[in-house]
């Protein structure tokens, strides 16, 4: 969970990366790749070793 206000803003800055990498490649006729693609990003980062919290 996020604890200040910092990694708040580090997480809707992360969003927001994603809807715009979205809205490109959709404009861009290649939203299914690029939609496997963030989800694989988020995936590792789900299930990293070692997670980031205890």
């Amino acid at each position: 969970m996020p604890t200040n206000e910092k990694e708040i803003n580090n997480i809707l800055f992360d969003q927001l990366t994603i809807l715009e990498r979205l809205e490109e490649a959709h404009k861009n006729g290649f939203f299914e790749a690029e939609a496997g693609r963030i989800r694989k990003e988020i995936e590792r980062k789900l299930y990293q070793k070692p997670p980031l919290e205890d």
